[in-house]
This record gives C-alpha cells, structure tokens and sequence, in this order.
C-alpha cells in the first residue's frame, strides 16, 4: 500500500498559512486542505497564466492575500493577521531557465523569501509547525547514476538550483538558531520534491503544459534535453508528503521530524524525457509527436533523483502511482478540461480517487 492519508481529525478547523497558493501545486494544495475542513489563508502573487486552476478553486477572497514573500512588512502582517497553526511554504520562482534570464529575482524570491517567511514566523507564537519546499534541484549534482540521500551537500549549477539550496541552508539556519531548545516553539522541515505533473499546469516552459498546448494545436512539440532523467511524480504525491510532514512536525515528538525529507518517486519511474512525450503522444492519437529543438539552450542536469527511503520509513509516506497511471491521469485531466468539464471538479474527483488508494486493500499504482 502506499502513503497513507491525510488525517481529517488533524486538519479539521486547522489554521493554515499556504504561500504560493495561485500557483499549479498550490491550488491543488488549497483543494485538499479545504477536502479536510481545514481554514487556509494564502498568501502569494497574482496567478501567472489564464487559464490557471486557482481561479477554478473556489478560494474564499477574504483570506487570499495577494502580495510579494519579497515584501517582509507585507508577509508579516498576513502571517500575523492569519495566526495560523501550520504554515507550507511554497511560494517560489519554480523555473531553471527564466533563472538564467532573471538571477537576482530569483534568488530574490527563493532565497531571501524564504529568510523573510521564516523571521515573520519568529513572530507568531501561534505556528506550531511549518514545512518549507524546496526542491530536488538542491543537491549538488555530480550527474550521479543513483539517487541523492538527505545528507548529500547541497548546491546548484544554475541560479534556480543554487537558490533552492541557499534555502535549505537558510532553513537549517533558522531552525539552529531560533527554534526549539528554548526559542521558539515551532518545528521546521524541508521537503525536497521530484518533479511533478498533473491537470491544471498551464506554466510556460514546462514539459507537460508544452506538450498539451503542441498535442491540442496539432503541433509536434520541441524537446530540448530528450534523454534527461528526472524523479517524476503526480501532483498529489508530493503535496501527500507535506501534509503527514506537517502531522508529524505538530505532534507530541515533533522535534524528530525538523529536518529535510526527500519526497520522490520509486527508481523505475525516473525517466528520460523522451519517455513521457513518447508515452503522452500514444494516448494522444493521430498527430501528437516530438522533434528535437535545434537551438542553444542554458546548462540543465542529465540525471537527477532522489531517495525517499526516510520518508517511507519515518513518514509512512510512498509513491501511491505508477509514472504510467500518472502520466494517463494527466491526459484525462486534460482532455475532459478541453472538453468543458469544470477543473475544480476535475481536481477533486481526483483527490477523492488518490485517497481511495490509501485505503485497506487498495493496491498502489492501479486505478481505483
């Protein structure tokens, strides 16, 4: 069986401070929280495409700050106003390559956004737990055949990579310094997620938004890197994750738990680019392909992976979904949206359907 569920007794009235709630795994976040009757306020820009899944979600506009995680004052007034009890920190330029065109907001955004969440938490007694995400970019990539333990250094070629891991060490910084062992209460984590497809990613220069947009347009898509390997995940693995790290953080023995945590997929559903747009382009039908992109394109990593061993064990937290069941969830998602089926309750049924797969007897990986 596969990760287990969220707790419903845990998250029912929970205050919920979610940054980066506009955005594609933030909207799916803020469904579930509200699935499991949490009361969530988001703080977090203004979404970036049309369409996007938040405006779908339904999310109350009294409790959805929009605002910049560069703007201490702002931040620490809506983390003040929220008194939350739990924050998740995922407010982010989530991109390698606009990281290259823009260094300085980059890190602007992951590094010092997270300084700023951090030290606006330092003043809300309230917060008992916050896990901060980060990403599997953090490592130091050696281009190694296997997978990246939690004690691996971190680092980063590019300016994304490098800012994520400045946040991991802002991370371990902060929680060092001013939490616990006398400071304050709250517990702090990081999760290093692979990374993630789904429904309702509409991003530019993203694998699978691209190759929708191409496959609906009759188009074939440009692949830039078609034997890169990444740790390939839905959507709603990573975010399962965060929401028993958050448990877990919030409990009797919260203090075991402050630390980084890998959240990937198993070894065989890291995958080469190639595959997916393959795998995509076969359910697709007539005319979905791919082409090689012929122009000059910035550094990006060939292997990259992450072992999520701790995590199963400590959380009891797994890969609920094959990369197939994935990847046919998403295609599904797509053309029942193109078709007019409405997103949130594309999203939700979905929800309801992971969950299904934490139940007794459910078998991981097979639809339910």
């Amino acid at each position: 069986m596969g990760a287990l569920n969220p707790d419903p007794a845990f998250w029912a009235g929970r205050r919920v401070l979610l940054t980066g709630h506009t955005g594609f795994k933030g909207a799916w976040l803020s469904l579930w929280l509200a699935r499991l009757g949490a009361h969530v306020t988001g703080f977090a820009l203004a979404p970036e495409t049309r369409p996007n899944l938040f405006e779908a979600t339904g999310f109350p506009a009294d409790r959805s700050r929009i605002g910049d995680i560069r703007d201490l004052p702002a931040l620490a007034e809506a983390v003040a106003a929220a008194e939350p009890e739990i924050v998740i920190h995922m407010a982010a330029q989530a991109l390698v390559r606009p990281s290259y065109t823009d260094p300085v907001g980059t890190f602007a955004v992951n590094t010092m956004g997270t300084v700023h969440l951090l030290q606006a938490v330092r003043s809300a007694p309230s917060v008992r737990a916050v896990v901060v995400v980060t990403s599997d970019k953090a490592y130091e990539n050696r281009e190694w055949p296997y997978a990246y333990r939690e004690t691996e250094a971190m680092g980063g070629h590019d300016p994304y990579s490098a800012s994520k891991g400045c946040a991991e060490l802002v991370t371990g910084a902060y929680r060092a310094s001013f939490f616990g062992a006398g400071g304050h209460p709250a517990r702090i984590a990081s999760a290093r997620a692979g990374n993630v497809i789904g429904g309702g990613d509409w991003s530019a220069d993203r694998l699978i938004p691209d190759v929708v947009r191409a496959f609906e347009a009759g188009e074939s898509v440009e692949i830039r890197a078609p034997h890169a390997i990444r740790p390939w995940q839905h959507v709603l693995e990573p975010l399962a994750g965060y929401l028993r790290l958050a448990e877990c953080l919030a409990g009797t023995d919260g203090a075991a738990y402050a630390e980084g945590w890998n959240l990937g997929p198993a070894d065989e559903d890291c995958r080469a680019v190639s595959y997916l747009v393959e795998r995509l382009a076969q359910g697709w039908g007539v005319g979905a392909g791919w082409h090689l992109s012929q122009k000059t394109h910035p550094h990006e990593a060939t292997y990259l992976k992450v072992d999520a061993s701790k995590a199963r064990a400590r959380l009891g937290w797994d890969r609920r979904l094959t990369l197939d069941t994935a990847l046919d969830w998403t295609a599904a998602w797509y053309r029942a949206a193109a078709s007019g089926a409405d997103p949130r309750a594309l999203a939700e049924a979905e929800i309801a359907r992971y969950e299904a797969l934490g139940q007794p007897g459910a078998k991981a990986g097979v639809d339910a």
